[in-house]
C-alpha cells in the first residue's frame, strides 16, 4: 500500500520520444545518503530528459525521503517502490523503462558534479565510435570528505579499452553515461555479482570507450561496501573475464596465463584487507604470474608488514588525500 501511494505522489510525465539522457538511481537502504544523490542530480547544469528512481526493497526510510525530493524535481521523473531484485535486474528494468539516446545511472549512496551529465554528453556527442565516457572519480567518506581519488593510481585507457578491462582496470560505475543502442544490445547480466565488469568487457567488441581525465564524481566507501568478499571478487573476475577472453578468440593456453597474472596481481587486494593466508596462497600458486621482478618483491615486502601498520598507513593517506582536495557541497 506504502509503494503504491509513493508511486502515484511522484510519477510524472515521461517524455514520449527518444531525447537526451535517461537517468536511473537504484536505490537500497542508503536512507543516510539518497537526498544527497538526488540533489546532485536535480544541480546537474545539463538536465536528464527524464530521471527514474527504482527503490530495491529498501528496509528504511529510502522511499519516503525519496518521494519528498522527487516532489521538487523540475524534470520528468518517476518512483517504483517494489520487492528485492537484485542490482542487475533493476538496471535492466530502468533500461527498458526510459527511452533517451543516453544512459546513466547513479547508485543511491553516490554524487555527481553539476557538470558531469553536460561534459559526459559533449564527449560522447564528438566520439561516435565511443559506446560510452567515462573518467576519474574522487572517493568520499560518510562526511563527503574526499578520501582517494583514481587520478592518483589508475592507468585508464581512450579508445580500445580490451587489455584495460583484461587486466581487471574498469572504469567506476559513477563516472559512466553510456549511450542506449549499444547498452540495450546488451544489458546487465543479472547472473555476475560484479555486474559492471561483466558488461564493460562485453561492450568492448561494440566500440570505443571515450575516457575524460576529468573528476566529475564521487564513489561512497561506508560501513557497508567498504569489507568486500574479495573471494567472490576474485572468482567472478576470472569467470568474466575467461568468457570475454573467449570470445575475444584467446587460446586456452592464453587465458591460462592471462588469469595466473589476475590471480597474482589480487593478491595485493587480499593484503589491503588483512588476508595474509589467503594472498600467500595466491602468490606461491601463481608466481609465473609476475609481471616483473621488482612487483614480485614489492608485493611480498607488504607480507612482511604487520597489519595494523597498513591500517595506519591507509589512514595517513586518506588524511592527506582530503587535506588535498577537501570536502564534496551536497
Amino acid at each position: 500500500m506504502i509503494a503504491t501511494e509513493l508511486q502515484e505522489e511522484t510519477v510524472q510525465t515521461v517524455p514520449g520520444e527518444p531525447r537526451g539522457v535517461s537517468v536511473v538511481v537504484p536505490s537500497y537502504n542508503h536512507a543516510r545518503f539518497v537526498e544527497a544523490a538526488l540533489r546532485s542530480i536535480l544541480r546537474q547544469s545539463l538536465p536528464p530528459a527524464e530521471l527514474l528512481v527504482i527503490d530495491d526493497g529498501s528496509s528504511d526510510e529510502s522511499p519516503r525521503l525519496i518521494a519528498r525530493v522527487l516532489a521538487d524535481c523540475p524534470f520528468p521523473c518517476d518512483l517504483v517502490v517494489r520487492d528485492n531484485r537484485g542490482l542487475c535486474a533493476t538496471l535492466n528494468e530502468g533500461l527498458e523503462r526510459t527511452r533517451g539516446d543516453y544512459f546513466a545511472y547513479l547508485g543511491s549512496d553516490d554524487l555527481w558534479l553539476p557538470d558531469f551529465l553536460k561534459a559526459r554528453i559533449d564527449l560522447l556527442d564528438a566520439r561516435p565510435a565511443a559506446v560510452l565516457a567515462y573518467g576519474h572519480a574522487y572517493f568520499i567518506d560518510e562526511q563527503n570528505r574526499i578520501i582517494d581519488s583514481t587520478a592518483d593510481w589508475a592507468s585508464y585507457a581512450d579508445g580500445n579499452a580490451r587489455d584495460m578491462l583484461l587486466q581487471t582496470t574498469a572504469p567506476m560505475s559513477p563516472t559512466v553515461l553510456y549511450r542506449r543502442s549499444p547498452l540495450a544490445q546488451e544489458g546487465w547480466n543479472e547472473d555476475s555479482k560484479l555486474e559492471d565488469y561483466d558488461l564493460y568487457l562485453r561492450l568492448s567488441t561494440a566500440g570505443e570507450f571515450a575516457f575524460d581525465p576529468r573528476m566529475l564524481s564521487a564513489w561512497r566507501r561506508h560501513d557497508v561496501n567498504v569489507s568486500w568478499d574479495q573471494t567472490l571478487m576474485l572468482e567472478e573476475q576470472l569467470r568474466a573475464q575467461r568468457e570475454a577472453a573467449l570470445r575475444f578468440g584467446f587460446t586456452d593456453h592464453e587465458i591460462e596465463e592471462l588469469q595466473r597474472t589476475t590471480r597474482f596481481n589480487r593478491a595485493a587486494d587480499f593484503l589491503r584487507v588483512g588476508q595474509k593466508a589467503q594472498a600467500l596462497s595466491l602468490l606461491r600458486h601463481n608466481w609465473r604470474g609476475a609481471n616483473s621482478a621488482s612487483a614480485t618483491a614489492k608485493i611480498l615486502g607488504r607480507l612482511l608488514i604487520p597489519n595494523s601498520f597498513m591500517r595506519g598507513r591507509a589512514r595517513v593517506r586518506q588524511r592527506r588525500a582530503y587535506e588535498r582536495y577537501g570536502t564534496i557541497a551536497v
